[in-house]
């Protein structure tokens, strides 16, 4: 089993002493939340909290996701940085692929790409970027990103980009691993399909269940099922030895945790060293007893 340290949303000074902290404890991942700005007006609800409201999200600061992981792996050797998850179709996606690329170059591998479709129409009208057929556009990033991060020459001609042959250099050692989240039917297909793995966004066991199992008889619909594949969740069950080990049996392979609610309204006014003691508590209590 592995583990993914969560922490969002407070002062970004943090982010590289948290790294280190992480590391060094025995977390093998770092969730790395992605924003591109907040709209004063808006009618949509965010699809995570249970009244999806929204408001906890103004005024919280947000480090663009490549300059992060770049903060945090200039710092650190091992961990492994998870966009969680980078709002992929209102990017352009050549410069992504140029983005992640550098960042796995220089962190040697250490980035596995976390995407999703933002659920922000306005994140799409900021942008430029159509908000309807998104699916469609995130599945043609995806293939492009992939495409180009071998390093070798890759060309592309689909409905929303169309490019001759070109090369990007440095290509990092080895694939970057593309991660979907997403809890719709079409955003678990994605993941089969052109993904490495599946990211969760919480919520009730019940509803975890489901979603595995539909993830199953996906693979098992695409002949996958023997494939690696990456599954991270968040759970309750994380937090003890016992429950890791239930989630194992699940088909489980990271889970994500976090000490603290980060749906609150207004600044993180926990200190540092607060931080690290959890996610060192946490590490002596169960990361130590599960892998040993």
């Amino acid at each position: 089993m592995r583990f993914t340290y969560a922490e969002a949303m407070t002062d970004p000074r943090f982010y590289p002493d948290l790294a280190v902290a992480a590391e060094e404890a025995g977390y093998e991942g770092f969730t790395i939340p992605d924003s591109l700005a907040y709209p004063e007006e808006s009618d949509s609800t965010y699809p995570y909290t249970e009244d999806g409201n929204r408001e906890f999200l103004d005024g919280k600061a947000f480090i663009e996701t490549f300059i992060q992981a770049m903060a945090m792996g200039a710092v650190t050797t091992s961990i492994r940085f998870n966009p969680f998850v980078l709002k992929l179709p209102v990017r352009p996606p050549v410069l992504v692929a140029k983005q992640a690329m550098s960042v796995a170059f220089m962190t040697n591998n250490r980035l596995a790409l976390g995407v999703g479709t933002s659920p922000w129409p306005e994140d799409y009208d900021i942008m430029g970027v159509d908000y309807a057929r998104r699916g469609k556009r995130m599945n043609e990033c995806m293939d492009i990103i992939r495409g180009l991060s071998t390093g070798e020459y890759f060309e592309f001609h689909g409905e929303f980009y169309d490019f001759p042959r070109i090369k990007m250099t440095p290509a990092p050692t080895q694939p970057i691993p593309l991660l979907v989240g997403g809890h719709a039917d079409l955003a678990l297909k994605r993941a089969v399909i052109r993904g490495d793995g599946w990211m969760h966004g919480g919520g009730q066991p019940e509803e975890l269940d489901t979603l595995l199992a539909k993830l199953h008889d996906i693979r098992k619909g695409e002949g996958k099922l023997n494939d690696p594949f990456e599954i991270h969740v968040i759970s309750l069950d994380a937090y003890t030895p016992d429950g890791c080990k239930r989630l194992e049996d699940k088909g489980i392979t990271d889970v994500i945790v976090g000490f603290r609610i980060p749906y609150i309204t207004g600044p993180d006014t926990e200190p540092l060293q607060n931080k690290i003691d959890n996610l060192r508590m946490f590490a002596d209590n169960v990361i130590s007893k599960v892998n040993g």
